[in-house]
């Protein structure tokens, strides 16, 4: 169940993802992560996306803003909604938003099917078909004292693979700050190239001519919605 390709389009910057929405995208994760604990030092879940926050360069007042909106000094309640549909030909798409106002993100996402012609499904209508994994990747010739490491963690990784030197573990989501651990025991600096939870496709398919075209402009439109933080698919676009 190789997810290399997962990881090349994860290093490359999203398609029309300008620097106000990628911001603004952090500062929502900053706060729900900072919810309920805003201390960093305790928070390792606030530690994390902070510190991808500062590699993709977001300002400090930004994530300091959204720590402080958690302690209560804003008026914004975000939360988590996902919607799950169905594109041009046996493709699907998963949808994340983060959002304050979940009638007008539902009304965005309905809108972009319905240009297309396609529509919604119900919760769990296409989320069958995808593993919900933790991955990471990074740059690494450790690749035996990282297993061994993992292993003595009791950590049980879905999937090991070397490629080039580039190392990529996916985990269920429950072990990703353990598998973290256990990395940094042996690299203790590491830098994480891919640091993702996220929905991955069991079965890729190849759509081609009008399909293709029906897909990209969906898939460009989710993409454009301010409240969308990610959008997964089943579609081979490498």
């Amino acid at each position: 169940m190789g997810r290399a390709y997962e990881v090349r389009k994860a290093s490359i910057q999203k398609t029309g993802a300008m620097k106000a929405k990628l911001y603004s995208t952090f500062a929502k994760e900053i706060y729900l992560a900072a919810k309920g604990n805003p201390e960093l030092e305790s928070n390792v879940a606030l530690k994390r996306v902070v510190d991808k926050a500062k590699k993709q360069q977001v300002p400090s007042d930004i994530i300091n803003r959204a720590i402080d909106k958690a302690k209560g000094l804003g008026g914004e309640d975000y939360k988590e909604v996902v919607y799950e549909g169905f594109g041009p030909g046996a493709s699907t798409l998963i949808i994340n938003t983060l959002t304050d106002n979940v009638n007008r993100t539902v009304a965005f996402v309905r809108e972009a099917f319905n240009k297309v012609h396609k529509s919604l499904g119900v919760s769990n209508s296409v989320s069958y078909n995808y593993d919900h994994l933790a991955i990471v990747s990074f740059n690494s010739d450790k690749e035996e004292e990282i297993f061994d490491s993992i292993i003595s963690e009791v950590i049980e990784p879905i999937d090991f693979e070397n490629e080039d030197g580039i190392i990529t573990i996916s985990v269920a989501p429950s072990d990703r700050n353990r598998l973290k651990d256990a990395i940094e025991k042996v690299i203790p600096n590491v830098e994480y190239e891919y640091d993702e939870v996220g929905m991955y496709a069991k079965d890729k398919i190849t759509l081609e001519g009008e399909d293709l075209e029906t897909f990209n402009k969906l898939l460009n439109m989710l993409e454009n919605i301010e409240d969308v933080t990610e959008v997964y698919h089943n579609v081979n676009l490498d």
